[in-house]
């Protein structure tokens, strides 16, 4: 069985955004970059599913600049077999990558897709649900436990009210949540490996597909301040300040 895992080039958790002064968007410059984590833990449940023998090739794939081959190569030294960039300095919307890693879909011809939720400099949580749309392909989001067994896929996704476990037939779509696993640590042997595994570099036109932005970003802002909390006497005070100042009630 053959997996696809998307990944994705995104500044690093621990880095504090800054807005760039003309507010045009986030300034990236000198910033450390990382895998989104979401699809850190998609391709550590796809080795997770290799080392069962559930799997039997593992596909990183990403959409970007030249810069996002640092993404696949970490996604090689954590076990991935090869990986397949396809380059663009477009800006890449939800919908441009979900048609992209179709037409990859189309020539990989893989059993499963695995990919993060969503990002965490976006927060789309779209691509998922877009390319099962354009496969055609079941899908299970927010997954928090994965079992391949038989030709299908019994999934467990988080959802508002708990847990629902559903089943999938292959080929399908599934998305990552936190719970599903706890990514490996990457060691320096892994990382050396990872530089002569096979990376293919693709044009988005080399695929026939459009990636044109759709969308326009008219002003990026910083959240405004918070003010300082303040201890009320009673609850009659309570009630008087969120109607008459926070006007919540």
């Amino acid at each position: 069985m053959k997996v696809l895992v998307p990944v994705k080039r995104v500044v690093d958790f621990n880095v504090k955004v800054r807005v760039k002064s003309d507010g045009s968007g986030v300034d990236i410059a000198n910033v450390k970059m990382s895998m989104n984590p979401f699809d850190e833990i998609a391709v550590e449940e796809a080795m997770r599913l290799k080392e069962a023998g559930k799997v039997t090739e593992v596909i990183a794939v990403s959409c970007g600049v030249t810069q996002c081959q640092e993404t696949l190569r970490t996604a090689m030294a954590i076990g991935a077999d090869r990986a397949i960039l396809v380059e663009t300095t477009e800006e890449l919307q939800p919908l441009a990558v979900a048609k992209l890693l179709k037409a990859l879909a189309d020539k990989e011809q893989p059993q499963l897709i695995i990919l993060g939720k969503q990002a965490i400099d976006d927060d789309c949580n779209q691509t998922g649900q877009m390319l099962a749309a354009l496969l055609g392909w079941p899908q299970a989001t927010f997954a928090s436990k994965v079992v391949l067994d038989d030709g299908k896929a019994t999934v467990t996704r988080e959802v508002d009210g708990g847990l629902e476990t559903v089943a999938l037939t292959l080929p399908a779509i599934v998305t990552t949540d936190l719970r599903l696993n706890e990514p490996r640590y990457v060691t320096l042997p892994n990382i050396m490996k990872a530089k002569k595994k096979p990376l293919e570099i693709v044009k988005p036109a080399d695929l026939n597909v459009d990636v044109t932005p759709r969308l326009k970003t008219l002003k990026v802002v910083e959240p405004a301040k918070r003010s300082a909390g303040i201890i009320v006497k009673d609850i009659a005070t309570l009630v008087s300040k969120l109607k008459n100042e926070a006007k919540v009630i």
